[in-house]
């Protein structure tokens, strides 16, 4: 997960951790590339709006991998409400924040079926 707000990173950890899912937290889009790329995770979650790169950035490099297993890991992005980008658009699925634990948690049951 690349979320630089504190309190939704170790929510959304709390939440899916309760699943037995384990999340590596990541707080800026800067090295965010290069730790999908090291831990190679079944999903992606991203926040839209980072610091030093986009979340939007970081899908598009994420698309563009050579590796074609890397490059079609299902990406969810997390947006602002009301916040619409053609980059949240490329996403496997978009949820705004603020979202209810019980939409998180079927979402990702969903992309990780």
């Amino acid at each position: 997960m690349i979320e630089d707000e504190p309190n939704i990173a170790e929510a959304v950890r709390f939440i899916l951790g309760r699943d037995g899912w384990n999340l590596s937290l990541h707080a800026d889009g800067q090295g965010g590339i290069e730790a999908i790329r090291r831990h190679r995770p079944r999903l992606v979650i991203l926040d839209l709006m980072l610091p030093h790169r986009s979340g939007a950035e970081i899908l598009a490099d994420l698309r563009q991998e050579d590796d074609a297993g890397l490059a079609a890991t299902p990406v969810l992005m997390l947006t602002a409400r009301g916040q619409t980008t053609d980059g949240a658009a490329q996403a496997d699925a978009v949820l705004a924040k603020p979202f209810a634990n019980d939409e998180l948690r079927a979402v990702v049951r969903r992309m990780l079926a």
